[in-house]
């Protein structure tokens, strides 16, 4: 049996305006959108750890769920434009993996949860005001490095260091800021932080080679830039025999003598577990923002040698992974 309403001209009205203010539905199906600022071994590494934390809840693409990737390919203009189709696609939630993706996904939308994830300090990004629950749509999983350890790293590595040579993108706000903190953190070791800018992946070979002579060691922090263009870094500490030492502990099989950093597939499992909470019914705004402390020590005696070093025997005895794959 059917039925029919009548409805006025006026209350007709009044629906479609109700229609109108309530903006586009949510798909039927929960789905999460998945966005990197570039593509390369670590920020890989979150993405596969988000989804694979994702089927171990039953969230499996193509089963009731969707689940979709996009790269940016490095270009800040890029990760806007994808920022901003996802918040026109209406997902569940937003994963955005890096600083400036983040950024892009934060401002694209103030209504779908956007969960972060690889992002040294969200603070100083302006993700989030505090590490307290944020009371937006936004929360996410921190990769903040351990400077004080870091700096205590190059110490056993080269002993004589007293000039280390950071290589950065001055336009990524999370890298400013560990120059910064770097700068205070070395100070009371007697350490001078030598800084050489990248503002391109392109010019990071450059910015390695401007540090030949005037460092004893060279630092890449977890910047994005830096990291895809890391086999530039290497060839020049290889030829300068000038040791380069990482945050990141994927560039250990790429030519860093050591890095001291997180695994970032368990970060994308971390940040996974957020999702699932958020797709559960949990606000972002009451999930607080987190980091990780689980730290491994990689390290690479070949690219040691190459770069004119030797490792210490009790650092290769603590070292999670020794050598290249």
């Amino acid at each position: 049996m059917t039925s029919s309403i009548l409805r006025s001209p006026l209350s007709t009205l009044t629906l479609a305006l109700g229609v109108l203010a309530a903006g586009p539905a949510l798909a039927a199906d929960p789905s999460v959108a998945v966005t990197a600022i570039v593509e390369h071994p670590a920020l890989d590494a979150v993405r596969d750890g988000v989804r694979d934390e994702l089927k171990d809840a039953g969230y499996v693409d193509g089963k009731g769920f969707k689940f979709s990737y996009q790269s940016a390919q490095g270009n800040v203009g890029t990760a806007a434009q994808i920022a901003r189709k996802f918040a026109g696609d209406r997902p569940s939630a937003i994963v955005a993996i890096a600083t400036p993706s983040a950024q892009a996904a934060v401002a694209a939308t103030k209504q779908i949860p956007v969960i972060y994830s690889a992002v040294t300090d969200p603070v100083a990004a302006k993700l989030v005001k505090d590490w307290k629950p944020s009371g937006t749509n936004v929360t996410g999983v921190s990769d903040l490095s351990p400077l004080d350890k870091h700096l205590a790293l190059i110490q056993q590595v080269v002993p004589t260091a007293k000039r280390v040579g950071v290589i950065y993108s001055p336009g990524e706000a999370n890298s400013v800021a560990i120059v910064e903190a770097l700068k205070k953190a070395a100070q009371p070791m007697g350490i001078t932080i030598v800084e050489a800018a990248a503002a391109r992946t392109v010019d990071v070979p450059t910015a390695a080679q401007s540090l030949v002579g005037k460092a004893d060691v060279m630092y890449t922090p977890t910047d994005n830039n830096v990291v895809s263009a890391f086999e530039g870094i290497v060839k020049v500490a290889q030829q300068a025999k000038l040791p380069v030492l990482a945050a990141d502990t994927a560039t250990v099989e790429r030519g860093a003598v050591a890095a001291l950093g997180l695994n970032y597939y368990d970060i994308g499992r971390q940040t996974g577990k957020m999702v699932v909470r958020v797709l559960k019914g949990e606000k972002p705004g009451a999930i607080a923002s987190e980091t990780s402390n689980k730290f491994e020590l990689h390290v690479n005696p070949a690219a040691a040698q190459a770069q004119g070093v030797t490792l210490p025997e009790a650092l290769l005895k603590t070292a999670k992974i020794v050598g290249a794959k």
